[in-house]
């Protein structure tokens, strides 16, 4: 798999924000006029570095050099301290490397709540500039990672007009995951030509049909960021090659950021079980997600998801108490993976316990729902919640 993207340079630090001997800075370098886009938190306790990277993005005018992240601290709930922090290692980054500050955007990732301090970053700087080089996206994918047990890391590339365009992205993410924007962090470059607007617009595309479309628990983070960067060293203007060129490219672009978004999903805290629920026969789009949600969200459905159990009732009454009104009850049916559980209000007549529970084994499954209200249709990637998940986040902080 080709990982490097010609005008993207890497370099992994240790600045021992959390613990000694630990990747945890990535500084991640830009060709000179790459262009810049990103999606960020809805939520509204938005933490510093998101705050500063929406305002250098726009004050650079989507022309920013350096993306700076950090894991071990968010930087999060931290105030103007917090923000000053963010302020000065996107200072230091600019001094160090000559460029304008406005040019360099933070992420930080890791503990709500806790002081980050500029020094330790700063002091790293130096060896993660040192470190810069196109091939290091394997270790900054390692770098950028809390919870996660394994790096997510995907990487495409389309021919176009006898020449290779290549698209690589990494993301981290396990737990309080509702991104309802993007991901917990997400970063994809492209050595393709690519204006901001038309960039803004395909990258808006890939993620609501991914980064947007996963949960493990329903809880947004202060720190959600997805960026994508085209730096235009291929020679590669993707928007004048045609409409099978942008086609292919496209298409490259979904479906690297769909197998990063469901990498998440396969590696939430303490999951057993990959998850789709598909819910199909809406009047519209959401009251498909919102049935859909609502079953990704219940923790009775994910505890039963994690015992294998085919407790089909507990699926009836998320899809009851999703909010449609005037659901006709007698027109939904419900199927685990082919197996039609429930029709006309009630049991399959043909359904058996036996059936459930071969359903339920697989580590992968599907949930589908068919609303026989429409020809609307939505797909939701989840997790079980098992023993880990609570383990893992009643012992973040110790």
């Amino acid at each position: 798999m080709s990982l490097s993207v010609r005008g993207v340079r890497l370099g992994v630090a240790q600045a021992g924000i959390k613990q000694a001997d630990h990747d945890d800075l990535v500084l991640i370098e830009l060709a000179p006029g790459s262009t810049n886009v990103g999606l960020f938190t809805q939520n509204a306790f938005r933490a510093a570095p998101v705050q500063l990277a929406q305002k250098h993005l726009k004050d650079s005018s989507g022309n920013a050099r350096y993306w700076l992240i950090n894991t071990g601290n968010a930087n999060a709930g931290t105030g103007l301290a917090g923000y000053k922090t963010a302020e000065n290692t996107c200072l230091a980054v600019a001094e160090m490397q000559d460029c304008q500050v406005t040019e360099v955007l933070p992420f930080s990732t890791g503990v709500i709540g806790e002081p980050l301090f500029a020094e330790p970053v700063i002091n790293a700087l130096p060896h993660a500039c040192a470190d810069l080089d196109e091939i290091h996206w394997q270790r900054a994918s390692q770098a950028i990672l809390t919870t996660d047990t394994h790096a997510k890391l995907a990487s495409r590339v389309v021919s176009v007009s006898g020449s290779e365009v290549t698209l690589t992205g990494m993301a981290k993410g396990a737990g309080m995951i509702r991104p309802d924007m993007a991901t917990m962090l997400a970063f994809v470059a492209t050595d393709a030509e690519i204006s901001s607007v038309f960039l803004d617009s395909l990258f808006r595309q890939a993620v609501s049909t991914s980064f947007n479309r996963i949960t493990v628990d329903g809880d947004t983070s202060t720190n959600d960021a997805a960026m994508m960067a085209a730096t235009g060293c291929s020679g590669i203007a993707i928007e004048a090659e045609g409409a099978e060129a942008l086609a292919a490219f496209t298409q490259a672009l979904e479906s690297l950021c769909l197998e990063l978004a469901q990498a998440i999903i396969r590696d939430g805290e303490g999951a057993t079980k990959f998850v789709e629920v598909q819910v199909d026969g809406g009047a519209d789009a959401d009251e498909c997600d919102a049935v859909a949600y609502t079953i990704a969200h219940s923790p009775l459905v994910k505890t039963a998801l994690f015992a294998s159990d085919p407790n089909w009732g507990r699926l009836l009454a998320a899809i009851g108490r999703a909010g449609l009104k005037n659901l006709c009850v007698e027109d939904v049916s419900l199927y685990l993976n082919d197996v039609l559980i429930a029709v006309n209000g009630a049991r399959a007549p043909e359904y058996t316990e036996a059936q459930g529970q071969i359903a339920m084994a697989p580590p992968e499954l599907t949930i589908r729902v068919d609303l026989k209200r429409g020809a609307s249709s939505s797909r939701v990637w989840t997790t079980d919640f098992s023993y880990d998940y609570v383990r893992i986040n009643a012992e973040y902080r110790t």
